[in-house]
């Protein structure tokens, strides 16, 4: 794993800590998960404000968003080659919880945390630096397109209307496979749009996507 990773670890039991699965022991890498989250969202922050110095806030908040999700972290997760060494209950073994975004995703975050504690902030800023390299490099805020949520945000204050209000209205699946059922209300269209998603955010993109449709056909 520390060959992997270009990091040896000095107390092995936050590895092991950060590769444990709330599934397989009563002590697991959520709240090095946690912390990790934190880390990460504020280096990668840093590293676009330094990198792209002409970028605004929205730029660079769309380029970390693009970064910093669950896709790319789980991308990481598998170049590092985490899903192999997960610790993970039968369950979630058998259904193949090693190759899921959500646990690899969350297993990243749980090691940034164990880094961070393991060697302090420096060493953790060079690790977390060095997984995300070709990503800041492949990177442009300036080209990045907005989100539909962002759209939608944007058309209803240039209007002064009311901003969307987006509510989960059914889940339904096994938790490793949940669909999440989100609507979205706007002023002026009725009944509020659903979309649904396997994720709170990829349903409430989708809706916010589908409410600025109907709203620019009805222009």
């Amino acid at each position: 794993m520390s060959a992997v990773l270009r990091y040896q670890f000095q107390n092995p039991e936050l590895l092991k800590l950060a590769l444990t699965h709330r599934s397989a022991f009563p002590q697991h890498n959520e709240r090095l998960e946690f912390l990790g989250d934190a880390l990460i969202g504020s280096l990668i922050a840093e590293a676009l404000y330094h990198r792209f110095p002409a970028a605004d806030e929205g730029q660079l908040t769309r380029a970390r968003a693009a970064l910093v999700n669950k896709t790319s972290l789980a991308t990481i997760a598998r170049e590092l080659d985490l899903g192999p060494r997960l610790r993970l209950g039968e369950g979630e073994m058998k259904t193949g919880g090693w190759r899921r975004d959500s646990i690899l995703a969350n297993a990243l975050e749980a090691m940034v945390g164990a880094i961070f504690l393991d060697a302090g902030a420096t060493t953790c800023k060079v690790e977390i630096l060095q997984w995300f390299d070709s990503k800041l490099e492949e990177i442009n805020p300036a080209v990045m397109a907005k989100d539909p949520k962002t759209l939608l945000q944007e058309y209803l204050q240039s209007r002064q209307f009311p901003l969307p209000i987006y509510q989960t209205v059914a889940l339904s699946g096994p938790p490793h496979e949940q669909r999440f059922t989100i609507a979205c209300e706007v002023t002026g269209l009725e009944p509020a749009v659903q979309a649904v998603g396997s994720s709170r955010r990829q349903a409430e993109q989708e809706a916010a996507r589908l409410a600025l449709t109907a709203l620019l056909v009805r222009q």
